[in-house]
């Protein structure tokens, strides 16, 4: 049997969330919506109310990426802004009724494209999936910026391949 090439699994891991999160946004254009909008979307259903920053925090984005964002769901409706009653430069995000509308195209959009990504996999295997994927995210948290520290802060360059560069244009 031939050996496995060095980062191969990496690269796999990689690969698959590329194509999830592709299928995923081709879903959403479909109503409107925007490769990234449905994550900013999701987590104010779950709290409604967040500052922009917060959502930032909560997303693992910075916060400029995550105003554009904002910007263009408040554009289109699905988000309104309020000033913060104890503090006039802070602003709350909720979603708008029509923001709740679009939440169930994106819980929607979200199990379609799971299901499809899971097919043919039983459900003892998607468990067991689950499980690895979560241990895998709980061994890479946080270790980016120890890494980081550790090289003595040198500059490092990631080669982002350009369909993800891509979505991350258009999630912002």
């Amino acid at each position: 049997m031939a050996k496995a090439r060095k980062g191969a699994l990496i690269g796999k891991l990689q690969s698959t969330a590329r194509l999830s999160r592709t299928a995923l946004a081709a879903r959403l254009l479909k109503h409107g919506l925007y490769a990234g909008q449905d994550q900013i979307m999701l987590a104010l259903d779950a709290e409604d109310g967040l500052t922009p920053g917060r959502l930032a925090q909560r997303l693992g984005v910075r916060p400029p990426t995550i105003t554009k964002t904002i910007n263009r769901l408040q554009a289109q409706g699905f988000l309104a802004k309020q000033s913060s009653e104890s503090d006039a430069r802070q602003a709350h995000i909720s979603l708008t009724d029509e923001g709740r509308k679009a939440i169930k195209i994106v819980e929607k959009s979200v199990r379609r494209t799971e299901k499809d990504a899971l097919k043919g996999l039983d459900k003892k295997e998607q468990r067991q999936l689950a499980k690895l994927l979560a241990r895998i995210e709980r061994n890479l948290d946080g270790s980016v910026g120890a890494d980081l520290e550790e090289s003595d802060a040198k500059v490092v360059e990631i080669a982002i391949p350009e369909e993800v560069e891509e979505e991350i244009r258009t999630a912002e």
